[in-house]
């Protein structure tokens, strides 16, 4: 007989506690996120207790690990065998879950070059309103039995129930590192990371903020360091580098020093710049844009709707967003009733009229 685990039978008992008495449940881990994707709304449903890498082969690049271990612990596992998590999950201003890290499908600076969180799940193991564990995809890439379902947790925000598990693709640490900071006007910058990301160069972030264009690089050295010459602009610091792409990925400092009304504007990194007030910082070769501004809400998404993308307030009010469209409402909504029929699990966290 297999082991019994605790903290999964206690998960079930709940689910099935919150199915029969038809109760919302939020699921939550560490709580690093609770400012977005709508108001939480529900029991809590805490992933903490699942905590643990469940297997680690440095040599095949994979990962599992259990919803409830701290962002920090995988960390620290993976940089021990010179390995990381490539697309650079944010941990604002705590240390995040892997469950939360997943169901958000949040990214770094490094998410243009790299790829996104759901370019990195291979698998995952999900707790339906019916206390079964089902399972997606595998531990190899080559396994693609389920694979997209796995994918589709990514961003998910928990509305299809609670990762108990999850495979993820880690990188080698890049070899070599250098930082390139230009003085330039936002305009001037989205045209050169436009042309730079077309070309050839090991890019691995580009951002732009107050005056300043910064670019990464990422590689092996005689590359890196034929970028740098090729490229010019002033060299930063090692320590200086390293700050600033941390601050970026973790939203400290910079730009975020202020919470007043803040906006995450996702459009064709070739869309003109907005003429909205306020200052903006730019991130992902164009593709992401920060906008802090005082102006009205509908400005702000008719904005991103004329440059072909959406807005979300990130800080500073009442949950807003470009609204989905019809067709994509439906399949959200036939989503949502195929894993969560009784609509336990984070109701309307991430779209209201889920």
């Amino acid at each position: 007989m297999a082991d019994v685990d605790p903290a999964l039978e206690a998960m079930r008992a709940q689910v099935l506690a919150a199915g029969r008495a038809r109760t919302p449940l939020r699921i939550r881990g560490a709580g690093t996120k609770d400012f977005l994707g709508g108001v939480p709304a529900g029991e809590i449903l805490d992933t903490r207790a699942l905590e643990g890498l469940v297997s680690y082969e440095p040599s095949e690049l994979v990962v599992t690990v259990r919803a409830g271990t701290r962002l920090s612990v995988l960390e620290e596992r993976l940089r021990a065998h010179g390995q990381f998590l490539a697309f650079e999950p944010p941990a604002f201003d705590g240390d995040p879950t892997i469950g939360g890290v997943v169901a958000t499908g949040l990214a770094g600076p490094r998410r243009a070059s790299a790829g996104g969180v759901r370019d990195f799940v291979l698998g995952a193991r999900l707790m339906g309103a019916d206390g079964e564990l089902l399972h997606f995809g595998g531990q190899v890439m080559k396994n693609v039995a389920g694979f997209d379902v796995s994918r589709l947790l990514c961003g998910s925000w928990g509305i299809l129930g609670p990762i108990a598990e999850v495979s993820l693709k880690v990188l080698p640490q890049p070899a070599t590192e250098a930082t390139l900071v230009f003085e330039m006007g936002a305009a001037e910058a989205l045209a050169a990371f436009n042309r730079w990301s077309r070309q050839s160069w090991p890019l691995s972030a580009t951002s732009w903020y107050d005056g300043l264009a910064r670019i990464r690089l990422s590689g092996v050295r005689p590359v890196v360091e034929g970028a740098v010459t090729a490229l010019g602009g002033a060299r930063a610091l090692p320590g200086e580098a390293t700050r600033w792409w941390d601050g970026l990925r973790h939203h400290r400092d910079g730009f975020w020093s202020e919470r007043r009304p803040s906006w995450r504007l996702s459009v064709p990194s070739v869309a003109p710049l907005a003429t909205l007030p306020g200052p903006l910082l730019i991130e992902w070769a164009g593709a992401l844009r920060w906008l802090r501004t005082d102006a009205p809400a509908a400005d702000v998404l008719d904005a991103a709707r004329a440059a072909g993308g959406s807005a979300t307030l990130w800080h500073g009010g009442a949950p807003c967003a470009t609204p989905l469209s019809a067709q994509l409402l439906a399949i959200h909504r036939r989503l949502k009733d195929a894993f969560d029929p009784a609509g336990l699990f984070n109701p309307g966290r991430l779209v209201p009229e889920l």
